[in-house]
């Protein structure tokens, strides 16, 4: 599925109306009542949304930076079996997160990148960093020697990370636009199992998009229910539709069962929910008119 636009739509619209309501008042030089300038102001006053994302994002970044510093160890302690164990866990911090992870320019391919990603840039195998490349050697060489390099890089990439997401400025678009980006993760690379391409781990990405989703729609609820309750009812249902999809493949230690696993019927079922829940997700800058 492609980056849905129909919230730049939405958001453009909005401002537009906005501008031309500006225009159309100053040509009647009227001014607004004290109770029209308080309702505009609540309807677009999403600050204290904003603040909780934040403390959202800051909140996975803090428990990424440790999960990250203990697959580390546990790596450069030549411990494959723990490092494998940590690995899919740690990584869900950042992907539920990653609307705000990707705003750092090459912070999240370094963390983050595949190496078909580096080279479709160009770019050599040498150049290749972050946790796909430690997965590469934990599943398909089978060890960590020779990659004590990388595993402090990633340490230190996500140090990096952790510092700058303490005075990043959350903005209503990328709230927004990120839930959906989260989405359209899922339903691009993620549903094609070309993420883990190693590990197979897939599910716990999506599970990760999902819930970085699902958060960015229950701190915004209140305003959207106020705006189109219909639309956070359908929201409700898809969201569950999904959710419901990935319990089916979920083990008794709460992890996921291998990617590999699924048949062709579940992977098909999994990308039409995603599909279902992208279009009306989308429709959540209805709050920016």
């Amino acid at each position: 599925m492609k980056k849905i636009s129909l919230l730049s739509v939405l958001v453009a619209g909005g401002i537009l109306m906005a501008g031309c309501g500006n225009t159309d008042e100053a040509k009647k030089d009227e001014k607004p009542t004290e109770e029209q300038t308080e309702t505009t102001a609540q309807e677009v006053d999403l600050s204290t949304e904003l603040s909780a994302y934040q403390q959202f994002a800051l909140e996975q970044m803090d428990q990424f930076l440790l999960e990250t510093e203990e697959f580390v160890n546990l790596f450069k302690a030549g411990d494959i079996e723990g490092a494998k164990a940590a690995y899919a866990p740690a990584r869900m911090y950042f992907e539920r997160s990653e609307p705000i992870a990707e705003s750092f320019g090459d912070l999240d391919p370094r963390i983050d990148g595949r190496l078909a990603d580096i080279q479709e840039e160009g770019k050599g195998e040498e150049e290749w960093s972050g946790y796909h490349k430690l997965e590469h050697a934990l599943w398909v060489e089978n060890t960590t020697k020779g990659y004590e390099a990388v595993a402090d890089q990633l340490l230190a990439d996500a140090k990096e990370l952790h510092a700058l997401v303490q005075t990043v400025e959350v903005t209503p678009d990328l709230m927004i636009t990120g839930a959906v980006d989260l989405l359209n993760e899922v339903s691009t690379s993620k549903i094609t199992g070309e993420e883990e391409i190693y590990s197979h781990t897939d599910i716990y990405d999506f599970k990760a998009n999902i819930e970085g989703a699902e958060k960015i729609f229950e701190i915004l609820r209140s305003k959207l229910e106020a705006k189109d309750q219909g639309l956070v009812t359908t929201l409700d249902e898809k969201f569950k539709a999904v959710d419901d999809l990935l319990a089916q493949h979920a083990t008794a230690d709460g992890g996921y069962v291998s990617y590999e696993e699924l048949t062709e019927d579940h992977t098909k079922a999994l990308a039409a929910a995603v599909n279902q829940l992208g279009e009306p997700l989308s429709q959540m800058g209805i709050i920016l008119e």
